[in-house]
């Protein structure tokens, strides 16, 4: 790998680092500025000056805000977020405990969205101009317009409510078969997926429909090579940058969606655990939930521009 590659890669990773420092400034700002805070949220209508004060002294919400960014940051690169303030947990366990619901419903949105974009995206760019590449393209920009919160909601009366086949929440705790994680992840799946595939189909066409006007595919037309060839020899090959980067992309896309899906499903993954704290004002968790959704969005982000370097063969060699 050339020297000009690693120093890129090493950039990216350093302005990675820097953009997380700069989001967890942000993060911390903007929860401190909610109105509201979780001594009064605890106390509620029977709060008085002096409880509120003692309880905001016991959790340390009465020194400077610098102050409490420092400790929390460096409790934050030392792998403890603090304690909750609503029930006194760390907030390492109740992350930890939601974390493998999130990480599940990413990897089954991952394991549909991507095969199936994959192949909407390449077989549109084949069949480029054809009814079947109309259709396509009407129905991904349709389904891009489209809110998840509606097609949730869509697919809670249909599936739910009218057909009785899947429960309306998500819960995924008594899962035992096949049938019953069908039944659990079939409409969270569903929403997620509906957008993310819709936006990596028509990235993956752009890409390989970029290499297909090429002036290397136009020799290997004249030389006589078939068309299903021609994309999966020449052109797919010369394609894998643009469309890992597509795909890193897309799926920062789940880091958004995955809360709308999770509260309307009632999912218990870290989304859902997110939004109720905001409710009772617990910062800690509600901070520590942040700048891991910012940190795997960052994480993606990187991946897709590794991806766009190390695709090229220029740097590559």
């Amino acid at each position: 790998m050339k020297s000009d590659a690693m120093r890129l890669i090493a950039n990216r990773i350093g302005v990675g680092l820097l953009t997380l420092l700069a989001v967890s400034v942000v993060v911390f700002a903007i929860t401190s500025l909610l109105p509201g805070d979780a001594a009064q949220a605890m106390l509620g209508q029977e709060s008085t000056p002096e409880l509120l004060a003692a309880l905001r002294a016991r959790f340390g919400l009465d020194q400077p805000g610098y102050v409490r960014y420092a400790r929390w940051l460096g409790g934050m690169l030392l792998g403890d977020p603090g304690h909750a303030l609503a029930n006194g947990l760390p907030v390492a366990q109740l992350i930890g405990a939601r974390l493998p619901n999130s990480l599940m419903l990413a990897a089954a949105t991952t394991a549909v969205s991507v095969p199936l974009a994959l192949i909407v995206g390449v077989t549109s760019a084949m069949f480029r101009g054809s009814l079947y590449d109309r259709v396509v393209n009407m129905a991904t920009v349709w389904v891009v317009s489209v809110p998840e919160f509606l097609i949730a909601t869509v697919a809670v009366l249909v599936f739910a409510v009218k057909l009785h086949w899947l429960a309306a929440l998500s819960r995924p705790d008594d899962i035992a078969t096949l049938g019953q994680f069908i039944r659990v992840y079939a409409m969270p799946v569903l929403t997620l997926c509906c957008v993310i595939v819709a936006q990596m189909a028509r990235m993956t066409r752009a890409a390989v429909i970029d290499q297909l006007t090429s002036s290397y595919i136009e020799m290997a037309r004249l030389k006589g090579v078939r068309p299903v060839r021609m994309v999966l020899t020449h052109a797919l090959p010369n394609a894998v940058g643009p469309i890992a980067n597509a795909v890193a992309l897309s799926l920062s896309y789940l880091i958004g969606g995955v809360i709308i899906v999770e509260s309307i499903f009632n999912y218990p993954g870290i989304a859902s655990l997110m939004v109720d704290s905001v409710t009772v004002r617990d910062m800690p968790v509600v901070q520590a939930c942040a700048m891991l959704f910012c940190a795997g969005y960052l994480v993606l982000l990187t991946a897709a521009d590794l991806a766009a370097i190390l695709s090229n063969p220029r740097l590559r060699k």
